[in-house]
């Protein structure tokens, strides 16, 4: 894995605005990015991708990197957002990483 800084834009319709933007269209795809690249600095979540996939998978990939990795795997700066106009699934993304980086900066992530 490489520690570069990058952003990881998920959707399967829609394109950023800026073309700086990794773009995944299916949660394949942005686990594989994760699994190669490294946790970006910044992801922006569509949580509907096609079909019966959603971003939880994604959402649940880095968590448990993270855990394994003694919180060394998601940068201190991470910044994240939900661009899906599902207000469930923008909680469910919301609610489990804010969760999680709440406990792991004041608890470690063990």
């Amino acid at each position: 894995m490489t520690n570069d800084c990058y952003q990881l834009f998920i959707d399967d319709l829609r394109d950023p605005v800026s073309s700086s933007w990794v773009i995944a269209r299916t949660s394949a795809e942005a686990v594989a990015m994760l699994e190669t690249r490294g946790c970006p600095c910044e992801i922006s979540f569509d949580d509907d991708l096609w079909g019966d996939d959603t971003a939880m998978v994604v959402v649940k990939r880095p968590i448990e990197i993270d855990l394994d990795a003694a919180g060394r795997f998601i940068p201190a700066n991470f910044a994240f957002s939900v661009h899906n106009a599902n207000p469930l699934g923008r909680e469910n993304i919301e609610g489990l990483l804010r969760s999680y980086l709440h406990h792991r900066a004041h608890q470690g992530p063990g």
